[in-house]
């Protein structure tokens, strides 16, 4: 599975009413998946979905796959590990990364929760996730070896037209995806709220 070619997958803006409602993989709760690449089959690289968590579960294990959870809507949920680790994802925005193939159990707060669920193969690829608010042009370089994921976490917002990507206006809830290839500057405009996730190939 060659990182390139997967950080290559065409730029494209996925409207949140295109995300794909499906089971666990432990058949213990909902997602809403966003994006898999490759996008055929469960061998997949990358995959950003949106977990609805509606009572207290065991979370599906992924071995080989380091996981980064970012509370969307919702009071919280605490993820204890069977190793005693206990971390609490709480209002407005918590997060916690792990690793995948890791036994945890996801305790509600108080009710329902709506969960940004990113997942890497962490022998192909490698991810920083960033929350940060829209205020003015923010700017993402793509490169040969760079690729981003942009989530709207609240608000609207628009990338600037461009000759070889013209990418639709992106609603609360959208996701972008660039691609990496050529050197290129893309310039988001709006305002709001957003997750954006650099990704490269795993450092060897």
């Amino acid at each position: 599975m060659n990182a390139i070619d997967i950080l290559q997958h065409p730029s494209q803006v996925i409207p949140s009413v295109d995300y794909r409602r499906e089971r666990w993989r432990n058949g213990l709760g909902w997602t809403r998946e966003i994006l898999r690449l490759p996008s055929d089959g469960e061998d997949w690289a990358l995959r950003l979905s949106i977990a609805e968590i509606e009572s207290d579960a065991a979370f599906s294990r992924f071995p080989g796959v380091d996981r980064e959870l970012v509370l969307l809507h919702g009071n919280g949920v605490r993820l204890r590990f069977d190793d005693g680790r206990v971390d609490e994802v709480l209002p407005p925005h918590g997060r916690v990364r792990f690793a995948g193939e890791q036994a945890l159990h996801g305790e509600l707060v108080d009710g329902t929760t709506h969960d940004f669920n990113l997942m890497w193969r962490r022998d192909t690829l490698a991810a920083q996730v960033l929350h940060r608010p829209i205020v003015g042009p923010m700017y993402f370089f793509t490169e040969p070896d760079v690729a981003w994921a942009i989530h709207l976490l609240a608000g609207q917002a628009r990338f600037d037209a461009d000759a070889d990507v013209d990418l639709p206006p992106m609603q609360q809830g959208d996701t972008a995806w660039l691609a990496a290839g050529e050197r290129r500057r893309h310039a988001l405009h709006g305002g709001g709220e957003l997750l954006a996730i650099r990704l490269g190939p795993a450092e060897r």
